[in-house]
This record gives C-alpha cells, structure tokens and sequence, in this order.
C-alpha cells in the first residue's frame, strides 16, 4: 500500500512509520520536515499536499496540538487552539483526502486517553479528543467507496514518560501496543472503531 503519515516525525509516528515501511510505500509528511510539508491548520496546505502525494491506499494522522493550562485560567481562544490544530486539523485532513484515496483505503487520526478520563489542567485536550472520536463514529457511516475511518485512543505512551506526573495514576502504554493500533486500524478490516489503547 501507499501510506501518507502525517506528523511522521512525532512520538508515536516515528514508530508508526518504522513499521509499516517494512511493508508498504510510505510518504511522510510534516510542518517542518517529511517528504511533503503541510500545516495541518491550514485547508490550502492540506489540499497542496494531497496533490503531491497523488492517489494513496491509507491516511494516518499523529500530529495537532491543542492547550495545556490551568482551567480556571481557560480561555475561548485557548480552546480555539485544539480546535483549529488536532480537531479540524485532523478533520479536514478527512474531507478534503477522501477524493485523494483510492477504494477501499482508511483514515487513522489520533485521539487519546483524556477523552474519558480527564486530567488537571486538560480540559480542551479532552474536548477536542472527544469530539473527534464522534466524528469518526458518525463518518464511518457515510464515507462512500468502501472507505474506512478509525480513531487510535491511546493512554500516555512510554516514550513521553517525562510527563508523566501530569497523569496521576496512569499507566504508561508500552509503545509496541499503540503501533499495533494503527496497524490494526491500516491494515485490519474494521470501521468506525475507536481502538482504545490504555
């Protein structure tokens, strides 16, 4: 397959990518580095990119931010931040890449652990991961040509256990789980899947 991984060079798409190169033809693609760059901000960049990339069999996106702070100081604009980053960033990713995907293909977006169990000072993380999570739930439906969309959920992963005082009582996610995640997700059958890794 051909694969377009966006925020190949993050925490989890680095391993993501080291994987699924084994099998298949990957093109990587990031803000500042990857074979295509994109801002995932940015409805003109995303469609820039699609058109380099040309037709692909597979989408994954690990890449968006959004605001960490504390929420008696959580401002509209601070939460406009993940929305305009991780949640429309990834969005858009969808709509405008489902003409870029060849039958049968899949989206992968990342969401996470804080979508049902929140943290301190993560409230807007947590929207905008929940939010997403809908999304898929509700694309799924009504994506055409046998297209498939899931959602990778995943706790704090070993690789960022730096901040894992920020997740009281969490458990790190050995890496390996959350890549078979997305493999799951490219190169299984399912939709419509929130793939719940904790």
């Amino acid at each position: 397959m051909k694969i377009l991984i966006i925020g190949a060079s993050g925490t989890i798409g680095k391993k993501v990518t080291k994987e699924l190169s084994k099998r298949h033809k990957i093109i990587t693609a990031g803000r500042n580095s990857g074979k295509v760059r994109v801002d995932i901000e940015s409805s003109e960049s995303i469609l820039n990119m699609f058109n380099k990339t040309g037709k692909i069999d597979a989408c994954i996106v690990a890449a968006g931010g959004a605001y960490y702070g504390d929420f008696q100081t959580l401002t509209e604009e601070n939460i406009y931040k993940g929305i305009r980053s991780k949640l429309m960033g990834q969005v858009n990713v969808i709509l405008i890449g489902q003409k870029f995907l060849n039958d049968n293909g899949s989206f992968t977006i990342t969401t996470g652990i804080l979508s049902e169990d929140p943290v301190k000072n993560y409230a807007a993380i947590s929207l905008v991961n929940g939010a997403l999570n809908s999304f898929v739930l509700a694309a799924a439906r009504e994506l055409k040509r046998g297209i498939r969309i899931n959602a990778v959920c995943p706790g704090l992963v070993e690789d960022s256990a730096k901040d894992s005082f920020k997740f009281p009582g969490h458990t790190l996610v050995p890496m390996n789980k959350v890549v078979n995640a997305y493999v799951k997700s490219v190169e299984g059958i399912g939709t419509g899947e929130i793939i719940r890794i904790y």
